[in-house]
Formats: structure tokens, sequence, C-alpha cells
């Protein structure tokens, strides 16, 4: 195992935390239940679960914030290697934590910041730079030295971002980050994981907006009353589900009376690549046009070399029937779908084996 410069840098291969068997009891609740998962460096972990699937609970235990009744959570410690997190704390390397809905004294942003960052042993000499670079990113730089009780809920959590992030750590834990934001805070709040990730850190992300989720994390974790259903990249658990959507939207409406022949002729010509052992909740056909939309729905068996090849038939074959707006694989949508089949699976063990 590789050893820590000077200046805290991580390889980017290295096991950063890892928790086995991790078990949290709230009484007779499970809230946690046999927790076992490994990150990287510079992965960014996306923790997917209905309301009361341990997505926090989980979460709160990573930062420390509460402790296990069972199992433990290795952190990587300034040598370089993993040690129990609740054993010599000035030995770990730095985390930051965001709570769902933040609550602060009624300071400012600046005196709360400092606050913080000298808790944390920031650097007194780059700290007020830092304050004011941070401000910028989220719009608020005015608002340094006014009192937190004439904010409003996005500015709040903003603020909380900046909190969890003043002291440059090296592992983030964002719980719903995107609570209370605007649609172009949110949009921020996305770049700045990014360019987090772009420097190496390591990112959890709690919420339940699909879309966030999909659009800044390399893995994602499906919790489920406190069990780890899946874990891995969105491409590998979707592949498990082993059907994968297209989104072919067209620039004009189908007139009615063609439909039911472009859709026998897509059949026909897609065929060798579609999906045709459909579940039937999602759908019973491997082609579906939605009128409202100007959308066809094609349900192929998900591979690129595949999703080429539609496309090319498509432009060429059927350029006299419709034009292509865009072409593009749903991702939330197959999360959602990818969920809720997965929890059914591990909620109905015999009906999945006797399907294999």
């Amino acid at each position: 195992m590789h050893l820590l410069s000077k200046i805290g840098k991580i390889p980017m291969t290295e096991t950063v935390i890892q928790l086995d068997n991790v078990c949290k009891n709230f009484g007779s609740l499970k809230a946690v239940n046999n927790l076992s998962l490994e990150v990287k460096k510079g992965e960014v972990i996306g923790f997917v679960g209905p309301n009361g699937a341990g997505k926090t609970t989980t979460l709160k235990l990573i930062a420390k914030l509460m402790r296990p009744n069972s199992g433990q959570i290795l952190i990587i410690n300034k040598q370089g290697k993993l040690q129990n997190l609740h054993e010599n704390h000035k030995n770990l390397i730095e985390m930051g934590f965001l709570i769902d809905i933040p609550h602060f004294y009624n300071s400012t942003p600046y005196r709360i910041l400092k606050y913080i960052a000298n808790l944390r042993n920031y650097p007194k000499e780059k700290l007020n730079q830092r304050i004011d670079d941070l401000l910028s990113d989220f719009n608020l730089s005015k608002w340094k030295y006014r009192k937190i009780k004439n904010f409003s809920k996005g500015m709040i959590q903003k603020l909380g971002f900046i909190v969890a992030i003043i002291h440059d750590p090296e592992i983030v834990i964002l719980d719903e980050p995107q609570t209370g934001l605007d649609p172009t805070a949110r949009i921020d709040v996305r770049k700045h994981i990014r360019s987090l990730q772009k420097k190496g850190k390591t990112i959890f992300v709690a919420s339940h907006m699909l879309y966030e989720i999909t659009e800044v994390c390399d893995k994602i974790a499906l919790l489920n009353e406190g069990s780890l259903v899946g874990f891995d990249t969105l491409d590998n658990l979707e592949f498990l589900l082993r059907v994968k959507e297209i989104v072919c939207k067209i620039t004009k409406p189908i007139p009615p009376e063609k439909i039911d022949s472009i859709l026998k002729k897509l059949v026909q010509s897609l065929e060798p690549y579609l999906e045709h052992d459909l579940d039937p909740t999602i759908s019973e056909e491997s082609i579906k046009y939605n009128p409202n939309e100007k959308s066809f729905f094609i349900y192929y068996d998900g591979t690129e070399e595949s999703s080429t090849k539609i496309l090319n038939i498509l432009v060429n074959e059927f350029k006299s029937d419709f034009t292509i707006s865009s072409f593009s694989k749903p991702k939330t949508v197959q999360l959602e779908r990818l969920y809720t089949q997965m929890i059914y699976d591990n909620e109905n063990p015999k009906l999945n084996k006797d399907a294999i």
C-alpha cells in the first residue's frame, strides 16, 4: 500500500473507505443491516433508496456522527493505511459533511467559515482567500458579513455545502445537497462536485433526485430496508436488468393512419437488435410510439454496437417517414426501473431463483 505524501495525496487506486458488515439498530429497527462496500479514491458514490432505506444513517456512520452496533468502518490514515474510524481520529485524513437541512447560529458566513476552518486546522494564511473563492462560486459574496437569519433556505443550503468543504477535505459526504436549491444552484452544485472529483476527492451523495445522481456519480449504492441491494456503475447495474431503452424523438408527429405501418416496418428492420424477452411491467412491445412526446421508445439488447446500428437504420431507412431530433438513453428512467427491479428481486429471492 502506497504511503501518503507530505501534502496528504492518496494514489487514485487506493481504497479510501471500507465498510465491513456494518449494522446500526434503533431499538428493534435495523437501520443498517450488514452493509459492506469498498470505495476508491476519487470515486463519486450515489446512495439511492426510499425513505427509511438507511442512506442518512450510513452517511452519519461514515462521518463519525454515530457508532455502529457491529461491524467496522475503515478509513485511510495519514500513513496510507486503513484504520478503524473510531481509533486515533487525529491520524485520519480530513472529512467534510453536509447534513440534509443544516442549521446555523445567527452569525455571518465569514465568522462561521472561519470558525470551522480553524477547528480543522486549515492554513490561516490561505483562509480569507479560500472563503472569498467559495462564496463567489455560490453567489454568496455580498452576504459574507450579513446575518444568516435573513438567508433563504437555498442560501443556507449553499452555505452548508461550503462549510463541508471549507477545510479542503479528502472525503466529502453530502446528504441531499440539492434540497431547497433552484435549478441554477443545482447546476452550480453539480459543477462543484465534478471539480472536487477532478482534484481526487472521494464523494458520497445521497439524493432523491435521480437525475442529479446519474449526472455526477461513478457508482450507485442501492439501499432498501438497511441492506445493500446493489453497488456498481449504472451501466453494470443496468446490465443485470437486461433491458435498455433508447428514446428517439422526431421533429413532427406521425399521422395516426401511418403509425401502425411504420411500427411494423421498424420492428422488422431492427429485429436483430431488439430485446424480445421484456418484463411486461416495463413494456409488452419492443418498440412503442408516444404521439404526445413525438417519440419512439425502443427496447434493445443494450450493446453499444446495436445502439449505433439502430441509429444508422433509423437515419438511412426511415428518412422519408420522419426526421430525428434526438437519440438518447434515459438514465434516470433506467435507474428508477433498475431500483424497482432489484428491490423486487431482493424481497422475492425464491421467485428470482425460479426465474433463473
